[in-house]
């Protein structure tokens, strides 16, 4: 029987890659995101695409996007947890509380939620057990300046692995996390022409393709529920992350 899937975030970038990956591999994909409009560009030409809007820091359109999953799909095997937001870079003291909420809502709850709807799903399902990755970033390690509400978010991110990775065991609930690092999509066209350093200066940086971050996705689910890839960072080689600062 063929997998199943829902990304969240599908219509763009990392999860636009992720999903058609995936469809493109066999599985049925449920592609959720705030525009419907950029989930069917994600879904054409894939008849088992399954395009419902979702707002993953709203409760109830996240169990309404798992319903109709489950309905579509009859199980669910793996959920890419990748919907994000980031905030405008600025300084510390200049980030507005609500700015900070809203990245908190989308990165954390909303990760929190679609995993927890997840959990509910495949303890319940027969056969029991499923894979939940969640897309930490190269943030959950290191951040850049004037990036306090993503990075945070996104440390935030791991303890939420670590603890479903523990929590998932007696159920057969695989968790694991991508880091990414500047894989090219619209998010980071603008590294070629100079990212904020550490000493305040700016430089371009290098970017992959995101086809990158797609591959090592469909790796980490390939493995049996008894392996599991905890953490996996996927980046541009040449980055200013080992060394950074």
């Amino acid at each position: 029987m063929a997998k199943t899937a829902i990304v969240t975030g599908a219509g763009t970038g990392v999860g636009r890659a992720v999903a058609r990956a995936l469809l493109d591999a066999g599985y049925g994909v449920a592609l959720a995101g705030r525009r419907i409009e950029a989930l069917e560009e994600t879904a054409h030409g894939h008849g088992e695409a399954l395009a419902v809007a979702t707002d993953v820091a709203d409760e109830k359109a996240v169990a309404d996007l798992f319903t109709s999953a489950k309905a579509r799909f009859g199980q669910i095997d793996l959920l890419f947890n990748n919907a994000g937001l980031v905030a405008p870079a600025v300084p510390f003291d200049e980030i507005d509380a609500d700015i900070w909420r809203m990245v908190i809502d989308v990165n954390l709850t909303g990760a929190f939620l679609c995993a927890r709807e997840a959990f509910r799903h495949m303890k319940a399902q027969s056969p029991r057990g499923g894979r939940i990755i969640n897309n930490g970033s190269i943030s959950a390690h290191v951040p850049r300046p004037n990036s306090a509400p993503y990075t945070a978010s996104k440390h935030a991110v791991t303890g939420l692995t670590r603890s479903l990775s523990l929590d998932g065991r007696p159920f057969d609930i695989v968790c694991g996390q991508i880091d990414i690092g500047n894989a090219a999509t619209p998010m980071t066209a603008g590294m070629k022409d100079g990212v904020l350093q550490p000493d305040l200066s700016r430089k371009p940086e290098p970017t992959m393709d995101v086809a990158n971050v797609a591959g090592a996705v469909l790796y980490m689910d390939s493995l049996p529920l008894d392996a599991n890839v905890l953490f996996m960072t996927v980046m541009a080689n040449q980055m200013p992350f080992v060394g950074r600062g």
